[in-house]
């Protein structure tokens, strides 16, 4: 946090955060785990769809209950899924600018719906962000990422989205085959879209701080 220009000592100004969300925004969930779906399926993974609904679908995964989770336990435990995700194009050099302009990241993933691998999924997914270079101040695993709180949020998740969205909050919906019917005010389908709108946002932000400290003659 930084101290307020011409500030009294010790007062800091708040950090404009931005909760970004993991698979399908930072590491290229589909891609990583269509090979691993192929090889569960007992099928060539060019039979698999990349125009994918949310939960897989067109993959036959909707036949089965529980066969969503049953692969995702699979591809977690014995393929190092979280591991071996590539990064989205641009991501965590975006995020590394981000950071730099005193923007807070924090990752907000629902990593651990799987009951009884969440070491697995925590290791897993430190490692990688380390390894890729991801910077970030805060790690929360949430299904509810509004309950952690953020001033910008990204999200590829239909569900995500619109729950954000109808709670008020900024968020950029991150373009995928699973959320182009999302309404969503802001929305970018590459990184280097992201951070354009990141920077306006944090703009707007601070504007809106200035105002607010005025008001109250700070």
């Amino acid at each position: 946090m930084a101290k307020l220009p011409g500030g009294k000592a010790g007062v800091t100004a708040p950090a404009f955060i931005f909760g970004v969300d993991l698979d399908g925004v930072c590491a290229d969930f589909y891609q990583g785990i269509k090979p691993i779906a192929a090889e569960w399926l007992g099928v060539a993974p060019s039979t698999l769809t990349d125009e994918v609904g949310f939960g897989f679908p067109e993959w036959g995964l909707d036949r089965e209950p529980g066969a969503y989770e049953d692969l995702h336990r699979f591809a977690i435990s014995q393929r190092d899924l979280f591991r071996r995700l590539a990064p989205m194009r641009g991501a965590a050099r975006a995020l590394r600018h981000l950071s730099a302009r005193g923007i807070r990241i924090r990752i907000i993933t629902h990593r651990l719906f799987i009951n009884h691998f969440h070491q697995q999924a925590i290791s897993q997914t430190v490692a990688w962000l380390d390894e890729h270079g991801f910077p970030y101040w805060d790690l929360c695993f949430m299904q509810d990422k509004a309950a952690v709180g953020a001033d910008l949020y990204i999200d590829d998740s239909p569900a995500n989205i619109s729950a954000l969205v109808a709670a008020g909050h900024r968020t950029i919906a991150f373009t995928n085959s699973t959320n182009r019917e999302v309404s969503a005010p802001l929305r970018a389908g590459t990184w280097d879209e992201v951070e354009r709108i990141v920077i306006s946002e944090q703009a707007a932000w601070r504007k809106h701080q200035r105002g607010r400290r005025r008001i109250s003659g700070r």
